[in-house]
């Protein structure tokens, strides 16, 4: 009679391990490459469409529509033209009130309540950990999600 054994035993044995400075360095690399894909401006703001590029409304015979009315820009042209960056508004807020609290200023006491543990996959409440990257998990199939597109896929 041959012996069997779990798959999920073989995956555990195949998978690395970390400890908790190592999980705290993953977390913290992973956040600074989270802040520094949102710091940047958009790449498409200053873009002018070429004036060589057929437009929409134009017939094929290169006729152009003479009943057409003149455009008005609504708000939604100025919101866009104009529009503000994260870094440029905190500017203008230190400005505005430079010594009350603002966003950079403003701090909350800590909890007295114990930590929420909550799924990294889902977002609902946690009981169970990784054993390999230390993320948290509510159920199998969850955890099935965490190990094929989660688990240790950041690089140290």
């Amino acid at each position: 009679m041959t012996s069997r054994e779990s798959g999920r035993i073989k995956d555990v044995q195949q998978r690395r391990v970390l400890d908790e400075a190592v999980r705290r360095r993953r977390v913290r690399k992973a956040l600074e490459a989270l802040e520094q894909d949102n710091f940047h401006d958009d790449p498409h703001a200053n873009l002018v469409m070429s004036k060589k590029a057929p437009r929409f409304d134009e017939s094929l015979d290169g006729s152009k529509n003479k009943d057409r009315k003149r455009r008005t820009r609504n708000s939604e042209h100025f919101k866009q033209r104009f529009r503000k960056n994260f870094p440029i508004l905190l500017e203008e807020e230190q400005a505005i009130c430079p010594e009350g609290p603002n966003y950079l200023t403003v701090q909350a006491p800590p909890s007295k309540r114990p930590e929420r543990h909550l799924c990294a996959v889902c977002g609902f409440l946690a009981p169970y950990t990784c054993i390999a990257c230390g993320s948290r998990y509510c159920s199998i199939k969850c955890l099935n999600t965490h190990q094929d597109t989660r688990c240790l896929k950041w690089t140290a």
